[in-house]
């Protein structure tokens, strides 16, 4: 069990190209060493960008991040570990910075 476990649902709203009935729900049990509701109430007051996109953002770099924690040791994840780092640690500033009002919203 992770420190934080968690119920993640998936439904598909409509398209341009069908409508809501062409997939049913998707649910799958994920964990994760951090509480995602702060990280995405955390990401979604930096102003980064409009709440839907910014909690788009936080869950799915969260997600990624523990199963490539999860897998560092595979070859296929072992690559980008120092590159996800980097990323994230730009990510934490960027999101630093616009709180500071040093940056703006995703362009």
């Amino acid at each position: 069990m992770s420190a934080h476990d968690y119920r993640v649902t998936l439904e598909y709203l409509g398209g341009k190209h069908a409508g809501s009935e062409l997939h049913a729900p998707l649910q799958f049990e994920a964990g994760n060493h951090d509480d995602l509701f702060d990280i995405i109430a955390h990401v979604q007051a930096s102003g980064l960008a409009d709440p839907d996109e910014a909690a788009a953002l936080a869950l799915g770099l969260k997600l990624f991040g523990e199963v490539l924690l999860k897998h560092r040791k595979d070859p296929l994840f072992a690559e980008l570990q120092p590159v996800f780092g980097e990323f994230i640690g730009a990510f934490k500033q960027r999101i630093r910075d616009t709180q500071e009002g040093k940056a703006g919203p995703l362009a």
